[in-house]
């Protein structure tokens, strides 16, 4: 699983908020390969090259381009929260398509 978090800048928040991404898929026996923070820019132009996006729900309609070409895109309330990451990955659906 290749995982892109992004935010605004791609300092502060997208780090604390790979750091919970990170726990919740330890937690949840997800493989991940690669997991990269960046800000918005950066991460609008590389998104299509990961699996799954985490950024701010405010940010989710920057990244339509990558959904439409099958880019899981999740938006996070509280980006330091492991518990919605976990939430959020197990409604996306992502831990049915590692199983097959």
């Amino acid at each position: 699983m290749k995982i892109l978090v992004s935010c605004a800048n791609g300092a502060g928040t997208s780090l604390m908020m790979k750091l919970q991404v990170e726990k919740a898929f330890k937690a949840l026996n997800i493989p991940v390969t690669k997991i990269h923070h960046c800000s918005i820019s950066e991460g609008k132009s590389s998104a299509p090259t990961y699996d799954v996006v985490f950024t701010p729900f405010n940010f989710v309609s920057m990244f339509k381009d990558a959904e439409a070409k099958g880019v899981i895109v999740i938006g996070m309330k509280n980006v330091l929260s492991d518990v919605e990451a976990k939430e959020k990955i197990l409604a996306s659906g992502l831990l049915e398509k590692v199983k097959k």
